[in-house]
């Protein structure tokens, strides 16, 4: 939904009685100044993995597991429900299709590897931190449940 957003700003208790500042995003908007956005532009660096016209691809720089690369569409999309709307045909082609290679390029596509997961968060309820639609890609090792 391309709108006004919503900021919450929050306290999160956890472990240890430590007292975190929980920024929650709702009905997010697109930032042009988001880090993907910036990296399309190279305005910060990142380990590239691959890239064409529909696609860029890096090494997330905290990475959850052995393998773990984000795919990006090139569009300014906010997570999967904008893009569904509103990318083209040759958008969402070329987005699929670029996780695929993504998987193939790393060796964890199910024809050369043991498999891997692609995760898209969506929202706040979903855990998304970046307003640009992004898949994460893990693997190299076991990846284990999907929700705890």
């Amino acid at each position: 939904m391309k709108g006004l957003g919503i900021i919450i700003l929050s306290l999160e208790l956890r472990k240890n009685n430590a007292i975190f500042l929980k920024l929650q995003l709702s009905l997010m908007t697109y930032d042009d100044n988001n880090i993907f956005a910036k990296i399309l532009r190279a305005e910060i660096p990142c380990k590239k993995i691959y890239e064409d016209d529909f696609v860029l691809s890096f090494h997330d720089i905290n990475p959850q597991k052995k393998i773990h690369a984000l795919v990006i569409p090139k569009g300014k999309y906010i997570d999967l429900d904008d893009f569904s709307a509103n990318a083209s045909a040759e958008e969402i082609v070329g987005l699929i299709k670029g996780i695929n290679y993504v998987a193939k390029k790393l060796g964890m596509s199910s024809d050369i590897g043991k498999g891997y997961r692609a995760l898209a968060n969506i929202n706040e309820y979903g855990g998304q931190e970046v307003p640009h639609l992004h898949f994460h890609l893990f693997g190299g090792e076991r990846v284990g449940k999907m929700v705890e």
